[in-house]
């Protein structure tokens, strides 16, 4: 199953509460308790989130941390990243020869192609975009989701 680690998914929740307050500064424990976190949980997300340049520490009676820059302009594809590095579905989609089929492999192509899908659709949802609930729709209607991929032959 592909899915992000918890961390990440904490992670959003944490920029989602200080995007919801735009220039304000929040501490560890404002954030912990706003988001429904242990403090100490949030407190190890900040520190990689400085560090990609997502969230901004200041120090002082007051300080606290805020987003580096407006929630429109961070994208998921950068939290993933930020908390869990590289965003790679397989081995090769990240190391181009690290595998010892490499040169046999038949599916190694589209791998990569579905590694850059996915990075592409992460790359277009912004941190202000999980600020709103998703688009209503009634429960015996699908909600209509469309990939165009073309697979290596």
């Amino acid at each position: 199953m592909l899915r992000v680690t918890k961390l990440t998914d904490y992670a959003t929740v944490v920029l989602t509460v200080l995007a919801a307050r735009p220039g304000e500064v929040a501490s560890a424990s404002d954030l912990a308790e706003q988001s429904g976190l242990e403090s100490p949980t949030v407190s190890k997300l900040l520190k990689p989130l400085a560090q990609a340049g997502l969230v901004e520490g200041l120090r002082g009676a007051h300080g606290g941390y805020r987003l580096a820059r407006a929630a429109d302009r961070i994208t998921l594809i950068e939290i993933v990243e930020a908390m869990e590095g590289p965003l790679a579905i397989t081995e090769c989609s990240l190391h181009a020869n690290q595998c010892g089929i490499a040169t046999r492999c038949g599916a190694r192509a589209n791998w990569r192609l579905i590694n850059d899908v996915v990075a592409d659709a992460l790359r277009g949802v912004t941190l202000a975009q999980m600020l709103q609930p998703p688009a209503a729709h009634s429960p015996s209607t699908p909600r209509p989701r469309t990939l165009d991929v073309q697979l290596a032959r």
